[in-house]
């Protein structure tokens, strides 16, 4: 019989492969197994289950139940505006079960974003908050929550994408959101992703019904903002004109004529009696394409150019009326927050 093997050189390599590669293997699943580990470990005792309604259940109020993470050692919690509700009793529950009633500091719908503060708390577990624009794709994360009532579940993933943009409960789009693969499920909300070096770089949010592994979380940049503007003013501050509208298509011959690039605008269907923009002269049907030099396409675009830098500022806006370009000098004021803000 012919021995084909002695016709073929050993080198040494081929055999290294085969004995080394289940060895690397092991070792990158280890490092990958550390990692969450840790994580977990250093974040998860920050975590608590958020639970609203009254403590007795033979009530009529129905209560509900989320996630939040400790992110001060006196007990200032975030989670998820959605989560909070217009409940008037919430309490957290932490990893050894410890129950705490907690109070609303603020919320802000537009980013599905609240602020609690646990009673009487001091010297908890808490975790830091990361900078959400140093995050890339396929990044490490944990997801860490109560989803469906099971405690202190832990979840991991990569950052599928950057960026996106979802919608918020009050109708407002929530911008830079981080889409991530971590599994998530009901009870998750209002709990942290968080990145391999133990910091929250996201409050998870939403989840796509009917898809499997899409995911959103509020970037933590996001949440840093929101934070700051609820210790500061009690709510986040934002400009209002008192407009009601909705995205629209521009006639190619009007925007020829008007020599405009747009191609969407924001239509207005409503103007509120005496508010910034009847008082502007703006009229329903008039369609904004420009405010303050920035371009708009949409309604998105207009309430998204509405922030609190344009409060008590005099600006322009360009609308087209009739197929005519019109500009206008408006003067946005605070938006009133909601009772709940208050």
């Amino acid at each position: 019989m012919l021995d084909l093997t002695a016709a073929i050189p050993d080198d040494g390599l081929s055999s290294r492969a085969t004995k080394d590669t289940p060895n690397n293997d092991q070792a990158l699943l280890d490092a990958y197994s550390n990692a969450v580990i840790g994580v977990t470990e250093r974040v998860g005792p920050a975590v608590v289950r958020v639970e609203t309604g009254p403590k007795v259940r033979n009530t009529r109020e129905r209560g509900g139940l989320g996630s939040g993470i400790v992110i001060s050692p006196d007990g200032l919690v975030l989670t998820n505006s959605h989560v909070v509700g217009s409940s008037k009793e919430i309490r957290l529950r932490d990893i050894e079960g410890v129950v705490t009633d907690a109070r609303v500091l603020g919320t802000d719908p537009d980013t599905d974003l609240a602020l609690l503060r646990a009673d009487g708390a001091r010297d908890l577990r808490y975790a830091s908050l990361g900078n959400s624009k140093t995050l890339r794709r396929g990044q490490l994360v944990v997801a860490i929550g109560n989803p469906l009532g099971f405690e202190s579940t832990v979840t991991a993933g990569v950052v599928s994408a950057l960026g996106r943009s979802i919608r918020s409960v009050s109708g407002r789009t929530i911008e830079d959101v981080i889409q991530t693969d971590a599994a998530l499920n009901p009870g998750n909300s209002g709990g942290p992703l968080v990145s391999s070096s133990a910091e929250v770089i996201g409050i998870n949010t939403a989840i796509i019904n009917g898809a499997q592994g899409i995911c959103f979380a509020v970037a933590s940049n996001t949440a840093q903002f929101v934070l700051s503007e609820i210790i500061r003013h009690g709510y986040v501050r934002r400009a209002y004109i008192g407009v009601a509208g909705q995205t629209a298509p521009i006639p190619r011959r009007h925007a020829v004529v008007a020599g405009v690039a747009n191609k969407m605008g924001a239509l207005l269907a409503q103007i509120e009696p005496d508010g910034p923009a009847a008082q502007a002269g703006l009229l329903p049907g008039d369609v904004v394409i420009k405010l303050d030099g920035v371009e708009i396409n949409g309604v998105d675009d207009l309430v998204r150019s509405l922030d609190r830098d344009r409060i008590d500022r005099t600006l322009d806006i360009d609308v087209l009326r009739l197929g005519r370009l019109r500009s206008v000098e408006i003067h946005p004021i605070e938006r009133k927050p909601s009772a709940r803000q208050s």
